[in-house]
């Protein structure tokens, strides 16, 4: 497993500026994420990845010899755009499709492939999601043909709350969030599970707001202060983090952060010039600087290449690795033949070699989760990101089987 992830990005190639070889049939990953507009940014970085892993598995002759294509599909980060931009997809040949930013998008990602493969059953569509967290997409809307690679919400606040419960410093929370079914259910699942594990903390307030459209978040930031919150759970990713941070330094907010997304484009760097440093912390599927050569070898060869942008998301790398290792076991593209591999699979996580798996009942991918916190780099650190000097440092670890929370899918499959 490991040299498999190890192996499995070295070199990079932008989109379309590497043929593919006419002797061998192409492999096709469709991309429907953000490339235009606010959240363009980080759209363009999981877009960067992909075709950074792709570049280095058709050097060592492709998926059984196939190549692989990336073709990136731009959906402004709109649930009917995206569908628009599927159906496209479909219509150039692409039967893989990776989303991760908007679970909103990726419900109606999922509704429609559900619909299509039922309508098309001798042409399978997998949708593979590697950052739309929304617990419904694995419980009640559940999908033969759809795998979910990052931790859902209910999982990452169980890690975030168990984190928090020893800190005798939190008093009162307050929580912002985006105002789409993620947002609102980071926000739920903090409530309840505060509620249970700390009864003593106060909640302060619960915000929400539209989904990157706002450029000043100094009011929001007034009302925090105004609350005599000393903590902030926030479910915000993107520039609505990094504006959000930078209004609080601009503020003089002296508070901790407890965030899904704080590593995302933008975040470290506006984490710095708020001056915040050990006082935002965030739960995530890695870091770069956790001990884990392989790990460290790749992002270091990411990070030269593209140096404007190095922010690696190791969930883009494991969706891949566990993609590429089903096609290569089932010795087929079609998602009816390869997915069976999936199912249950065990797999060696991209940031640390760690023990993870799909649970099978729901295609819930179960992984080490970590805590860290963001400041100055330590003497035993790598990786600064953004150019700031600071790097994240792991304050806390939950292993893959200390994740699993149970699941109320009751799956239809084919058949």
């Amino acid at each position: 497993m490991r040299k498999l992830i190890a192996t499995t990005a070295v070199a990079l190639s932008v989109i379309g500026a590497t043929a593919m070889p006419s002797a061998a049939d192409t492999l096709k990953i469709g991309y429907i994420d953000p490339l235009s507009g606010g959240a363009a940014s980080v759209g363009q970085i999981g877009l960067n990845q992909l075709n950074f892993i792709a570049d280095d598995i058709n050097a060592k002759g492709g998926v059984n010899g196939d190549m692989v294509e990336v073709i990136g599909y731009d959906n402004q980060i709109n649930a009917q755009t995206s569908l628009v931009q599927l159906q496209k997809a479909i219509d150039e040949g692409v039967r893989i499709v990776l989303q991760g930013n908007g679970s909103s998008v990726g419900s109606a990602i999922l509704g429609f492939v559900e619909k299509y493969n039922k309508r098309n059953p001798d042409a399978h569509i997998l949708y593979m999601n590697y950052g739309a967290i929304d617990p419904t997409l694995t419980n009640e809307n559940c999908s033969y043909w759809h795998m979910s690679i990052d931790a859902n919400v209910t999982v990452k606040m169980a890690a975030l709350t168990n984190f928090m419960t020893p800190r005798e410093d939190i008093k009162k929370v307050y929580l912002i969030s985006q105002d789409y079914s993620f947002g609102h259910s980071v926000a739920d699942t903090a409530v309840a599970m505060l509620k249970e594990k700390r009864p003593d903390i106060e909640i302060v307030g619960n915000e929400f707001h539209p989904l990157v459209k706002i450029t000043d978040f100094s009011p929001y930031i007034a009302k925090i202060k105004a609350s005599g919150a000393d903590s902030v759970i926030t479910g915000n990713w993107g520039q609505d983090f990094a504006l959000l941070i930078k209004a609080a330094g601009q503020a003089g907010l002296n508070i901790n952060w407890y965030t899904y997304y704080a590593g995302g484009t933008g975040g470290p760097t506006a984490i710095k010039q708020a001056g915040t440093a050990d006082q935002v912390f965030q739960v995530t599927e890695g870091i770069s600087n956790l001990d884990y050569a392989p790990a460290q070898e790749v992002t270091a060869a990411y990070s030269e290449r593209f140096k404007d942008a190095p922010i690696v998301f190791p969930r883009v790398f494991n969706a891949m690795g566990l993609l590429v290792k089903a096609i290569e076991e089932a010795g087929s593209q079609d998602p009816a033949d390869f997915i069976p591999k999936l199912e249950g699979m065990e797999y060696s996580t991209f940031s640390s070699g760690g023990d993870s798996f799909i649970r099978k009942d729901d295609h819930q991918f179960f992984q080490p989760l970590y805590v860290s916190t963001f400041g100055p780099l330590e003497a035993n650190q790598t990786f600064d990101e953004e150019h700031t000097g600071w790097g994240w440092k792991k304050v806390g670890e939950v292993a893959a089987k200390d994740t699993v929370v149970p699941t109320t899918c009751d799956m239809k499959r084919p058949g």
